[in-house]
């Protein structure tokens, strides 16, 4: 498959995508200390529009003013001021022509650098692996969360329906990506060893994704069924990169399975390397096992896609678009050098850091 084929125009839902090339959802901090986004953040996503890209999927954003915040300097959508900042995002992206969908996530036992509370909520009270990310402003173990009764997990589906019905109501974005990757709230729900719970939030693997799927139903039910609503699932976290999902290739397959059942638009499937098998007895990548299990359901691959052949290639393995990040980072442009045969610009790992300058990567 060539890289002509990026190029193809798509749809999801009624979302209309000029190409197959997203930009992927990266972790900035770049709002103001209580969240709101500001120039800087509107500069950030102008450049991906005039670079080409058909859709930008939003750093994750907050859900509450209470455990929701993951990390300081991360912008929200909880208030006037965020709303407010995010439209003024939205307006000028759409005024280039581009597209913008909100990925809203719950930080859980992984929060750090909250301006809302210093106590942590978790499906179970287990000591989350590693230490808090000195890259984001943290530092030391992360602490030992709270429990969440069954009010509380209420708590969080209704954060994630008030959100998503805000951010397409009034702040002007194009669609909804629910965040249960990475090790975050949903992804802890989802994990084995960090839910340890006997009712009916805990269990087997489709158990365990059961919180998810009830967040997917109910934004589903205030957004409508005519607003693109994605999931994005991932095995490794940013607490644990190399963990793999303890059933494996069959649980995998329930999963997607579940997942397609559920009626979301889309699924974002977020690996190290998009193009690796994803367990050690399967020669399968976790984009060829989702394509398997869930033929109908649009697949964005993510992970390592940093040049035309290995993008072509997430597409020849099933998925149906690719989301960039890092090489994004260094080529704002990605699609256009690529269209253009234009040699791409080596990536730097400073551009990584939150207080890199957005303006050194401008297009000219």
């Amino acid at each position: 498959m060539s890289d002509k084929h990026l190029f193809q125009s798509g749809t999801l839902n009624r979302l209309a995508l000029k190409n197959r090339i997203m930009v992927a959802p990266m972790t900035r901090i770049s709002a103001s200390v209580d969240g709101i986004p500001g120039e800087r953040m509107q500069l950030y996503y102008q450049r991906f529009v005039r670079g080409g890209f058909s859709a930008i999927i939003t750093e994750g954003i907050y859900i509450d003013e209470a455990w929701s915040q993951t990390y300081a300097f991360q912008a929200g959508l909880v208030n006037a001021k965020q709303r407010a900042g995010w439209r003024s995002i939205t307006d000028r992206v759409h005024q280039r022509g581009g597209k913008i969908i909100a990925q809203l996530m719950h930080a859980g036992a992984i929060s750090q650098g909250n301006i809302y509370r210093a106590d942590t909520l978790a499906p179970s009270s287990i000591q989350p692996r590693g230490e808090q990310l000195g890259f984001y402003h943290g530092h030391g173990a992360y602490p030992l969360p709270r429990e969440m009764d069954e009010e509380q997990i209420q708590q969080v589906i209704d954060s994630f329906a008030h959100t998503a019905a805000r951010a397409i109501g009034e702040a002007g974005f194009d669609g909804i990506e629910i965040h249960g990757a990475n090790g975050y709230l949903l992804d802890q729900f989802f994990t084995d060893y960090t839910n340890q719970r006997s009712d009916r939030w805990g269990g087997d693997i489709v158990a365990r994704l059961s919180l998810t799927l009830a967040v997917i139903a109910a934004v589903r039910q205030r957004v409508g069924h005519d607003v693109t609503l994605g999931i994005r699932l991932s095995q490794g976290k940013v607490n644990d990169l190399q963990h793999k999902w303890r059933e494996g290739e069959a649980g995998a397959r329930q999963v997607f399975a579940a997942i397609a059942e559920a009626g979301v638009d889309y699924l974002h499937l977020t690996e190290y390397d998009a193009l690796q098998p994803a367990f050690a007895d399967s020669p399968l990548s976790l984009v060829q096992m989702a394509r398997q299990a869930a033929p109908n359901l649009p697949i964005i691959a993510n992970g390592s896609l940093s040049d035309a052949n290995k993008a072509a290639q997430a597409l020849e393995q099933g998925a149906d678009y690719v989301s960039i990040g890092k090489s994004a980072l260094a080529n704002p442009d990605w699609p256009m050098r690529i269209r253009d045969a234009v040699e791409l610009r080596v990536f730097d790992k400073n551009l990584l850091a939150p207080s890199a300058d957005v303006k050194n990567c401008e297009l000219v």
